[in-house]
């Protein structure tokens, strides 16, 4: 088994590149997925999310509530750490059990948003890095309806790129087009990903 770690800022272009990868023959294990799959009603992980912030963070119908969530913990390093203890260890249980799924001969992309920040770039064959202009990224956040401010908070909150690129073993970069971007994601799989197989 192959196992890349696919990690980039929010609005870098993690989830293009591993639509791309999939297209290719990759088996994808997505974070983002998996931790609202772990918080969703009637689960320990929302039990526990519920427990540690209150009642306000639950909507009316028992479910998470993320923006009053998100209120509560960006911008605030003690609070968002708390989350990240309940939700992050779910999250990786979760994972670990689709990895083990998937044929032993398999590629396994791993699209893990926070990679750096959690230090898990040696749990990986590969660790493969997305990034994108800043301005392009705000562009392409306030076209899912991001805030400029909240947008800026996000990407604040994250690693840097340089951070991301000190443990990549290959660096994508996404300012362009989607071809461009594909031709790329093409030379990763024949340059890399199937000399390794």
């Amino acid at each position: 088994m192959l196992r890349i770690g696919l990690t980039g800022g929010i609005g870098s272009g993690k989830s293009t590149v591993a639509e791309l990868l999939v297209a290719h023959g990759a088996h994808l294990v997505d974070a983002d997925r998996i931790a609202r799959e772990v918080l969703e009603p009637g689960t320990p992980g929302l039990a526990a999310v519920a427990e540690a912030f209150g009642p306000g963070v639950l909507g009316p119908d028992g479910a998470l509530d993320r923006p009053a969530l998100a209120a509560v913990v960006f911008g605030d390093p003690q609070q968002r750490a708390r989350l990240d203890a309940i939700v992050h260890p779910l999250v990786r249980a979760r994972a670990a059990e689709l990895v083990a799924a998937v044929p032993p001969d398999a590629v396994v992309v791993q699209d893990v948003p926070l990679l750096v920040e959690t230090g898990q770039a040696d749990s990986y064959d590969l660790v493969v890095v997305v990034q994108a202009p800043l301005d392009v990224r705000l562009e392409r956040l306030a076209g899912r309806g991001t805030a400029e401010d909240d947008a800026r908070a996000r990407i604040a909150s994250q690693a840097t790129d340089e951070q991301r690129a000190a443990v990549a073993d290959v660096v994508l970069t996404n300012g362009g087009s989607r071809a461009e971007l594909a031709a790329q994601v093409d030379a990763l799989w024949a340059e890399r990903v199937e000399p390794a197989r």
